[in-house]
């Protein structure tokens, strides 16, 4: 059955939708999934057009994946190329992957939105576009000769021209909103086609609008007028012969939220102190793409947490350190450049055996780089990224909700280990969602402090069975201590200079990670245990390998595939899980560095699939490498 809007609509609108004659309505066609991408200027409001959609879709119980898309120029010129933002869902009445290799529907809201994702589109898919903006001036801007809409360019596409920008000035008419003000609703316009389109219900974005405006009845009328205005466009005009649908899909029962990787890793540290018993400390500095996690986080102050905003990286995680010195928490938070700067606090978290938990969302680097772009090339910089010997275990989030499962991790591990831990999201997951299933504190892995309390027997540095050393929250009585970035003193603490003392601290620290292998589950293969070929990731690859996987197996081709969450140490199974293919191939968003560490540990070379893009692999990127590995024909 159809989704109506859940509004009354007016009784102009009742009897402009009752005028279409049966024969006339849109046939509603049944598919198992749809990618649709919202794409124009940075102040057209696709990102918020796009989360509404798939918080929307994920709501009625869709499988959804994201991939927003950013300009690094907070404010580019309006109309240029490199000033497009997109936002991009895949839902599915089967479980989700990836945001979607092609799309099957592209809203563009001016000429360049459309030249930069127009080569996404699937043939004969369909394009929804502004026609208002589509001047002489913005086509130039362009770099259009003459109008796409008009001289053929777009022939094998489905595409709808709407003057939105006319029937937003109509519907608003009566309101008397500045101009500026009333071309900032185009974007709910446009997600109301879409809705109907689609066949879904307006009811989520309209209590959404009537939260968000409450305070400005004004805005909040333009706004709820638009949407509305877009389905009924939709259902009024006669230019659409065809509507979608989309079955929810058949997902484990649970209470599900649509969220994003850096909400992920907020809310996982919040519960990882709540289950610990332990005050949660962020001391962070701003920078994208992490700069949500602070934010997520300062909205918790009613759990204890407490959130720093320093004013630079070597500040931000030097105050999560004296937190952890202190029995707290401490988390800090950074993208790529911020690590180069935390480098020296970390070997100093390293050596005094705090624990802490630092959160490397990755972006496309070197230096500045790609500031809102992905990328996985921050891997050796986690392993061997300080001076000395200096060892920190490294986990990686590999999809939006796995990263509350790993910040919940890494926060069980720092504390149980007494170490800094590095967590690993990058641009792709942090900024994309997935609907995450709510999970109880209780049911999360036991996490355990084990604070000094006693005096008989105390040394700072004594150790017990994993070579952990006690965790002292100052001013206990007795238990007077000094740590600090000077080498110790086995047991005792003191600073010592002796060579033989230092062999043996550098090496028990490095066995004391080592040792965490014992801790941490067997890498997993899907698929055959042996075979011809093992398809290798880590972190966010996982989406795009998965996927490739299944549609390689849909062809016939045998195949397997691992993905690992655990890099320093790996887990014990993995050497023997290598040895067991006869080729091993791994895609990575950098140069080849986790296969640089493969060969470093076991002396396995392996065929690299390289991408360096700041943008993720597609699933056919991977099957087609897949293809030619094994000599199949595309």
């Amino acid at each position: 059955m159809e989704d109506k809007p859940g509004v009354e609509s007016n009784f102009a609108e009742q009897k402009s939708a009752s005028s279409k004659t049966e024969a006339s309505k849109p046939v509603i066609k049944p598919v198992d999934e749809v990618t649709i991408r919202f794409a124009g200027d940075s102040g057209d409001g696709m990102q918020l057009a796009g989360s509404q959609f798939s918080d929307a879709i994920a709501a009625t119980g869709h499988d959804v994946g994201t991939l927003p898309d950013y300009p690094a120029e907070i404010r580019a010129p309006v109309g240029t190329l490199y000033g497009v933002s997109g936002f991009q869902i895949h839902f599915s009445s089967h479980e989700v992957h990836t945001p979607g290799d092609e799309i099957n529907a592209l809203v563009v809201m001016n000429p360049a939105a459309l030249k930069v994702n127009l080569k996404d589109l699937k043939k004969n898919g369909i394009i929804i576009a502004n026609s208002d903006s589509f001047d002489r001036k913005n086509l130039d801007m362009a770099e259009y000769k003459s109008n796409p809409l008009e001289d053929g360019t777009l022939e094998g596409y489905n595409v709808f021209d709407i003057p939105i920008s006319k029937q937003i000035t109509e519907v608003l008419k009566d309101l008397n909103l500045p101009m500026k003000t009333a071309m900032k609703c185009k974007n709910f316009f446009a997600l109301g086609v879409v809705y109907w389109l689609y066949n879904k219900s307006l009811d989520y974005t309209l209590n959404w609008i009537k939260g968000k405006f409450a305070k400005h009845p004004e805005i909040l009328e333009a706004n709820i007028r638009a949407l509305k205005a877009g389905y009924f466009y939709g259902e009024t005009t006669e230019m659409f012969t065809t509507r979608f649908s989309v079955k929810p899909a058949v997902l484990p029962k649970g209470i599900y939220r649509n969220l994003n990787g850096n909400e992920a890793v907020a809310l996982g540290m919040v519960a990882a102190a709540k289950r610990a018993g332990l005050q949660l400390f962020l001391g962070s500095y701003p920078i994208t793409p992490a700069s949500e996690i602070m934010q997520h986080l300062a909205k918790y102050k009613k759990y204890g947490v407490k959130v720093f905003q320093a004013e630079d990286e070597i500040a931000g995680i030097c105050t999560a350190i004296g937190a952890s010195f202190s029995g707290s928490l401490g988390v800090t938070s950074t993208s790529g450049p911020g690590m180069a700067l935390k480098t020296e606090a970390i070997g100093l978290a390293v050596i005094s055996e705090l624990p802490l938990v630092i959160v490397n969302v990755q972006r496309g680097g070197p230096s500045t780089g790609l500031p809102t772009k992905t990328e996985q090339a921050d891997l050796l910089q986690a392993f061997y990224g300080r001076n000395g010997e200096c060892p920190a275990p490294v986990l990686a989030a590999c999809t939006p909700a796995d990263c509350f499962t790993m910040a919940v991790e890494a926060s069980r591990i720092a504390v149980k280990y007494m170490t800094p831990v590095i967590l690993l999201t990058d641009g792709y997951i942090a900024n994309g969602t997935e609907p995450w299933k709510v999970q109880k504190i209780e049911e999360l892995p036991e996490i355990k402090p084990n604070f000094r309390t006693e005096k008989e027997g105390f040394a700072p540095y004594i150790r017990n069975e994993i070579l952990a050393r006690p965790w002292v929250k100052p001013g206990t009585p007795g238990l007077e201590h000094r740590i600090g970035g000077l080498e110790k003193q086995h047991i005792k603490g003191s600073i010592s200079y002796d060579p033989e003392n230092h062999q043996l601290m550098v090496s028990l620290r490095e066995q004391k990670v080592r040792g965490i292998a014992n801790d941490i589950p067997d890498v997993e293969i899907i698929g055959e245990q042996e075979g011809e070929l093992l398809i290798l990731g880590w972190g966010s690859t996982y989406g795009s390998i998965a996927s490739a996987y299944d549609n390689l197996k849909e062809q016939g081709i045998n195949v397997s595939y691992s993905v690992l969450k655990y890099l320093n140490p790996f887990p014990k199974n993995l050497e023997k899980v290598l040895r067991s293919f006869k080729k091993v191939m791994i895609p990575e968003m950098n140069l080849g560095q986790l296969a640089k560490i493969i060969r470093i540990e076991y002396l396995i070379d392996t065929i690299m699939l390289h991408k360096v893009k700041g943008i993720p692999f597609k699933s056919i990127e991977i099957e087609n490498k897949v293809k030619e590995i094994l000599k199949i024909k595309k």
